[in-house]
């Protein structure tokens, strides 16, 4: 199969690193991919908001399926946009059509979609310009902290949790009135906040089917003990150790199932990734938020314990042949830590030259915010590389993927120390 990947971060970069591995695989390309996708891939120059570019590619280069990595292009309709032209349709597609997509491009949707089908989540109202007062008069009837989310795509910011209610009423003002995120926030959706341990889960499904993969942990703040602003991500481990059978089984009953079967329901197509953001209250999962793409520092954790063919697994979501495959996971824990630039995730610098031990045995290094000049490996982007490594225990793995890290070198380069922190309780007592 001659396939195309559309991202340039590191959830792009496992995905070929797996896919490449396919015997099913003839010819590989990544637009734009990034200096480490190269090794793998072969880097195409699009736009990936460019879909018309995009199409004509894929036909000229004979393409046989297109995996959709960013949130972005499936928001705007790119699965849509190849189904409706005539020279395209043939072509696979991994990710959602419009609608279904929806579920992460706009929080209002969702909510009301898990409400409707009776999905465990937080309590919640939404606000626009038209009951702004009603919005902040709601606010004082919660207890803090509080929770405003911009109800479109804001890329990872549009989400602000505040203990002081007077904060709390002037950011609502700020995020409708004054256009904080632009038109992610027209409407923001405020909810209880709920107290817990969170988690992800990534199902895959082809419309009719549907399969869950290992459960992971990602650690979105900057700082150590979950401490500062957001970022994209700063590390995950695979699997969470307070994900035992019983409370899986919770999750698959009452969360991913009901999912599924709701969109079924409601005649929203699905072929594709969800990626359920989950919390574990009191012993009982609740959605924070659906994406509908692979995660990113998750993937990049999750992905390599997938000992079978990622490519024959794709294959199967675009033919509805899911339910005929076995995926074979590696009973090993990963663990994945962030290297980030400077300054991230507020103004950073790029050009930074990269050096060391970029392929350490022990550890696989993928690649984020980097590309190659005159033959020289230097920063792109606030996060740059992603180091993976396996371990019988968590521990393990953490200590594999730090040494890894300790060996690269750019400047100005900073990452978390404490990574799985939150689970040492967890792990002591499983062993």
């Amino acid at each position: 199969m001659r396939v195309l990947i559309l991202g340039s971060g590191g959830r792009e970069h496992v995905l070929a690193w797996k896919i490449s591995q396919s015997p099913l695989l003839s010819e590989l390309f990544i637009a734009p991919g990034n200096g480490g996708t190269a090794q793998v891939a072969t880097n195409v120059n699009l736009n990936i908001s460019d879909f018309a570019a995009i199409g004509e590619w894929a036909v000229a280069n004979a393409i046989e399926m297109v995996i959709v990595g960013p949130e972005n292009p499936l928001v705007d309709g790119i699965h849509d946009y190849f189904l409706n032209n005539e020279a395209l349709k043939g072509i696979t597609v991994i990710g959602p059509q419009q609608e279904g997509a929806r579920l992460e491009g706009s929080k209002e949707f969702s909510k009301k979609f898990m409400m409707r089908h009776s999905i465990p989540t937080a309590n919640y109202q939404s606000f626009s310009i038209d009951n702004l007062a009603e919005g902040a008069a709601f606010l004082k009837t919660l207890q803090p902290p509080y929770v405003l989310k911009a109800d479109g795509l804001a890329a990872g910011k549009g989400v602000v949790i505040l203990d002081d209610l007077e904060a709390a009423v002037t950011e609502l003002h700020a995020m409708i009135q004054d256009s904080k995120f632009g038109q992610a926030s027209t409407t923001v959706v405020i909810e209880e906040f709920l107290e817990g341990l969170e988690l992800s889960v990534f199902a895959l499904s082809d419309g009719n089917s549907f399969i869950t993969l290992p459960t992971a942990k990602d650690y979105k703040r900057i700082g150590e003990g979950d401490t500062g602003l957001n970022t994209g991500g700063m590390g995950a481990v695979s699997p969470v150790p307070f994900a035992d059978e019983a409370f899986m089984n919770k999750v698959q009953e009452q969360i991913i199932k009901p999912t599924f079967d709701g969109l079924k329901e409601d005649g929203i197509p699905f072929q594709g990734v969800i990626f359920f953001g989950l919390i574990n209250v009191g012993g009982n999962p609740k959605v924070i938020e659906y994406n509908v793409r692979f995660g990113d520092p998750e993937a990049e954790a999750v992905i390599p314990r997938i000992n079978s063919d990622l490519l024959e697994i794709f294959k199967a979501m675009g033919n509805q042949t899911l339910s005929e495959i076995e995926v074979e996971i590696d009973a090993a824990c990963t663990a994945t830590i962030i290297m980030v630039a400077g300054g991230y995730p507020e103004s950073y610098e790029k050009g930074k030259t990269i050096s060391g031990n970029l392929e350490a045995p022990e550890s696989l290094t993928f690649h984020a915010g980097t590309k190659a000049v005159d033959g020289e490996l230097v920063t792109n982007g606030g996060r740059v590389l992603a180091v993976t490594s396996f371990g019988k225990s968590m521990d393990e793995a953490l200590e594999k993927s730090y040494k890894t890290v300790g060996g690269i070198v750019f400047e100005d380069a900073n990452f978390r120390g404490d990574i799985g922190f939150d689970l040492q309780s967890f792990t002591a007592s499983a062993t």
